[in-house]
């Protein structure tokens, strides 16, 4: 009897193993709040929606505050920061995304790294900046960090090179779009219900009575216009682009103010 109890418990033991070690397992810090702009708690909040996302999506989502950026610029700082660290999913300088603050100068630059650069290319990254961008400017930090980690989450479903805030991606377009063509179809049979139309344009033609009489073309006058080409001044206040680190890391990004 004892001995069937003992089989029994390792058994057990061995089942509830692999949850233990799941649970455990991912210990790895992704919020790095150097200005302190996160309460305990939200610090906590974050870590848990990055590790289940950064799970999803194999790319670490991180997050870096600073003051001042050591007066390198929030740019390189963000940069020297994924070279020392080698931060990444699964592996050294692996998939990641890093989002960076100064409060100093009030920056923000966004960082993707090895899947993260293909799937989170500079155009997504300029939308992602965008989305953002408010509540940093209200000071909302976790709702900015958070709504970073679920829109990126969103934009990694669509195929690299497929803009995600297209209008044909909108339920409200497919919607209308459904709806129009079902109207197309719908009038189409109706029209052709009403029986064959056997008039045209020969039926109270007579040929025998009807001719051109003249025919007379009359050139008036030419005009031609000139119009100066617009310049486009507007950088919309960042700047987008990808490039290499000091380290060697290949990324794509984003860069602005809020």
């Amino acid at each position: 009897m004892v001995k069937k109890y003992s089989i029994l418990f390792i058994a057990l033991f061995l089942l509830l193993l692999p949850i233990g070690l799941t649970e455990a397992a991912d210990t790895k810090q992704r919020v790095f709040d150097e200005a302190g702009l996160l309460t305990a708690s939200e610090i906590d909040a974050l870590e848990k929606l990055s590790s289940e996302y950064s799970e999803k999506n194999e790319t670490d989502f991180v997050f870096l505050t600073t003051n001042g950026a050591d007066d390198k610029g929030l740019d390189t700082y963000v940069e020297d920061f994924a070279d020392r660290t080698g931060i990444g999913y699964g592996k050294h300088n692996g998939s990641a995304t890093i989002v960076g603050i100064d409060m100093v100068n009030r920056d923000v630059v966004l960082r993707g790294f090895d899947k993260a650069e293909e799937y989170l290319d500079n155009q997504r990254m300029d939308l992602l900046r965008d989305k953002i961008t408010p509540e940093l400017s209200a000071g909302s930090y976790y709702d900015a960090f958070s709504n970073f980690i679920l829109t990126a989450d969103k934009y990694m479903e669509y195929n690299p090179g497929v803009n995600p805030e297209s209008i044909l991606f909108k339920w409200w377009f497919q919607l209308g779009a459904s709806l129009a063509l079902g109207g197309i179809i719908v009038g189409m049979m109706a029209f052709n219900s009403g029986g064959r139309v056997t008039v045209n344009s020969r039926t109270y033609f007579e040929e025998n009575n009807s001719r051109i009489n003249s025919k007379r073309d009359v050139f008036v006058n030419q005009t031609v216009s000139k119009v100066k080409k617009p310049t486009n001044n507007n950088n919309g206040g960042g700047s987008s682009g990808g490039g290499v680190t000091s380290g060697g890391r290949s990324f794509s990004g984003s860069s602005g103010k809020f």
